[in-house]
């Protein structure tokens, strides 16, 4: 399967770079380029609602997470070459702690960690490969 470049540096972004606001950058113009998918907005809220939880922001956090999940859950499981069901999955544990640190009212409950996206499809894989040895220019 050929693979947009800007849901490669997404991944890259995502996976590699950990940088949450790239990938917003990145996905948010494929995202208005192929006409507002529902799978690529629930990517989107993933990556923005890590980028929120690492700067404190838990209600925003748990507002993308709670949205993300019900844009991705209608997806197969091997979307776009990624395991959206692992995906899924730990979206709805981080979204619980989430949960859990908001009531609270302590951040400290549930300190920020990075997700990755589990990459499935070869080909999508050996694309990132290629952009860690040659990254790509910040949006």
């Amino acid at each position: 399967m050929l693979y947009d470049p800007l849901y490669i540096e997404f991944i890259y972004y995502f996976n590699i770079e950990r940088d949450y606001f790239e990938c917003h950058e990145v996905l948010e113009e494929l995202w208005l380029k192929e006409g507002r998918s529902l799978l690529y907005q629930g990517l989107l809220q993933v990556a923005v609602g890590l980028y929120h939880h690492r700067n404190d922001n838990l209600g925003g956090a748990f507002k993308l997470f709670t949205g993300a999940i019900e844009k991705l859950e209608s997806y197969p499981s091997d979307a776009l070459g990624i395991d959206l069901e692992k995906l899924r999955q730990e979206s709805n544990v981080y979204r619980d702690g989430l949960t859990l640190a908001i009531a609270d009212a302590n951040p400290t409950h549930y300190p920020f960690y990075d997700l990755n996206i589990v990459v499935i499809d070869p080909s999508l894989k050996e694309a990132i490969d290629l952009l860690v040895d040659n990254p790509p220019h910040k949006h």
